[in-house]
């Protein structure tokens, strides 16, 4: 969980549709892993659009010889402590293993950070100006997200309700 992708605000929406299209069949996983670990949702959701752009598959060789894995870029440093729960490689590349072991991940950074900016950067790194760095694209890509107009109801549809 190294690296920062820079995107247009564009960029954001447009992927915003596209991911909450690919996201139909596991959207619950995001939802349900928030509500499982007590994390915001939409933290979740802009962490993997940050980490992966939503690519179920994705994997990424850091500098520092380790990798991340799956939608939310779990680093390879956490497999020895999810080794104890029967979690390897294998399942970090299932799309919703992958966000409840990101949604736990984030738990533990509250747990010591708070229900903070700081404890959302931290997923990324501990080191205080990567940390705050990655908090304010977190932090940008959840306020893009709230400022895209909601679609209005279809009036056909509403009259034959």
């Amino acid at each position: 969980m190294h690296h920062v992708i820079h995107c247009s605000p564009l960029a954001i929406a447009v992927g915003v549709a596209v991911a909450l299209m690919a996201q139909s069949a596991r959207g619950d996983c995001f939802d349900d892993a928030a509500a499982y670990q007590h994390v915001n949702p939409m933290v979740l959701r802009a962490i993997a659009w940050q980490e992966s752009h939503n690519r179920p598959n994705a994997t990424h060789l850091n500098a520092n010889g380790s990798l991340d894995y799956g939608v939310m870029q779990i680093n390879s440093i956490h497999l020895r402590e999810l080794a104890r729960y029967h979690i390897d490689r294998d399942a970090l590349m299932e799309p919703c293993k992958n966000v409840y072991i990101a949604a736990w991940h984030l738990r533990g950074k509250m747990e010591k950070y708070g229900n903070t900016w700081a404890a959302v950067g931290a997923y990324h790194s501990e080191t205080p100006a990567e940390r705050d760095l990655y908090s304010r694209h977190i932090a940008a890509i959840v306020r893009q997200w709230r400022d895209l107009p909601q679609p209005s109801p279809d009036p056909a549809r509403m009259a034959k309700k």
